[in-house]
């Protein structure tokens, strides 16, 4: 099971590796990265593997979500699937 991951928020030290820590504790591998800084902005999309997930998706994006709130940043979540169709362009 794949999905993708969105980190949003103004530039600050830190960010990857508390993402891709809260990641590695829940035993979800990153497949693909792509990050970039416009002027103080930061973003971010992975590709992420949930199979060998040790937990409950709901409680990953929970604590995504506290993550999220302590470097203010948006961090979601969504199957691959859902990500696809909300961005299909008919």
């Amino acid at each position: 099971m794949k999905a993708i991951m969105t980190v949003v928020g103004k530039d600050k030290v830190g960010i990857i590796a508390k993402v891709s820590t809260v990641l590695a504790e829940s035993n979800v591998n990153i497949l693909d990265i792509s990050q970039t800084i416009l002027q103080d902005n930061f973003t971010m999309m992975m590709l992420v593997d949930l199979a060998a997930m040790n937990k409950e998706l709901s409680a990953l994006r929970e604590i995504l979500n506290k993550a999220g709130e302590e470097l203010e940043l948006s961090i979601t979540l969504q199957h691959e699937e859902v990500f696809k169709a909300m961005h299909r362009i008919d």
